[in-house]
């Protein structure tokens, strides 16, 4: 009788856990298995503090969980530092004494000009992701009075628990660098584009994220402008390290669905949700998955 009941107790804990990781409001998958149960949570970053989410239940579900995975996080040294500070040129202009009009059709060239113009800025001489990003933080402001990110919550409470905790990888920043740095300007038009996009949908789609997010109306969150946006810019956007990092998520949570007792993971929304993401893979795979549609 021993082997079973200790199987149940086993199941009935990890049960307890994911709904305590439930009632906190973010949207979660649970992947169950021979050994364990795999919970997903699906993170956006830069929550309205207006969104009504309840992030003590996800710590409570954290200090219960056997072990803890969170992002991908980038190794910086003092020289990638060094590098970036005598660089920056390269990361903040446009290369040579182009301008954006030699890039950009008549079309797109004269949409940007007229926001810059509005905006009282001159957009002509910079990297299309530096004009990007400031068109999402600093004149939508998506990342303005906003609450702690999911993966902050997980990250404090595991470790004030003593929750085994790791990284889904650790990226050298020198290769980010690189990678950044050697990408010609038209890889990030899609990032510009998409950010005129988000701009001119207007503030209220700040908000409307955060609450389809809460509702767990996933395919509403994906197909956001905002969520467009963050999506189709560096690195995500990015074949090379977008890519590592999609593959990095299929690998870890493949691990942890081979492990003992219950794996809490915070992994990015448009890394499980989107079309050929980690949800499609895990689906395809056969993985028992039980949550709200993705799709």
């Amino acid at each position: 009788m021993a082997a079973p009941l200790a199987a149940q107790d086993d199941s009935g804990e990890a049960n307890a856990i994911v709904v305590t990781a439930q009632r906190s409001g973010a949207p979660m998958w649970t992947v169950t298995t021979a050994t364990g149960t795999v919970i997903l949570v699906g993170e956006i970053r830069a929550i309205p503090k207006t969104v009504q989410w309840e992030p003590a239940r996800l710590e409570e579900a954290t200090r219960a969980a056997d072990r803890v995975i969170l992002g991908a996080r980038p190794k910086v040294s003092p020289g990638d530092i060094f590098r970036l500070i005598f660089s920056g040129g390269k990361f903040t202009k446009l290369p040579d004494k182009t301008v954006a009009a030699d890039y950009l059709t008549p079309e797109q060239w004269a949409r940007l000009s007229a926001i810059g113009t509005a905006q009282d800025e001159d957009y002509s001489r910079s990297s299309f992701l530096l004009t990007s990003f400031q068109l999402l933080s600093k004149e939508l402001r998506f990342n303005r009075d906003t609450g702690d990110d999911t993966t902050d919550v997980v990250r404090k409470a595991a470790d004030k628990a003593k929750v085994p905790t790791t990284r889904a990888a650790t990226l050298r920043g020198e290769d980010l660098l690189d990678n950044l740095a050697e990408a010609p300007p038209e890889t990030h038009i899609p990032c510009l584009t998409a950010a005129m996009d988000a701009l001119e949908a207007g503030p209220q789609i700040v908000e409307q994220r955060g609450t389809d997010w809460r509702r767990f109306k996933v395919a509403a969150v994906m197909a956001n402008p905002l969520e467009q946006a963050l999506g189709k810019c560096w690195p995500w956007a990015d074949e090379q390290v977008g890519g590592e990092l999609r593959t990095i998520w299929v690998d870890r949570i493949a691990e942890a669905s081979a492990a003992k007792g219950t794996t809490l993971a915070v992994v990015p929304l448009r890394v499980l949700a989107e079309s050929g993401g980690v949800l499609d893979q895990l689906d395809a795979r056969g993985f028992d998955i039980a949550g709200p549609p993705w799709k």
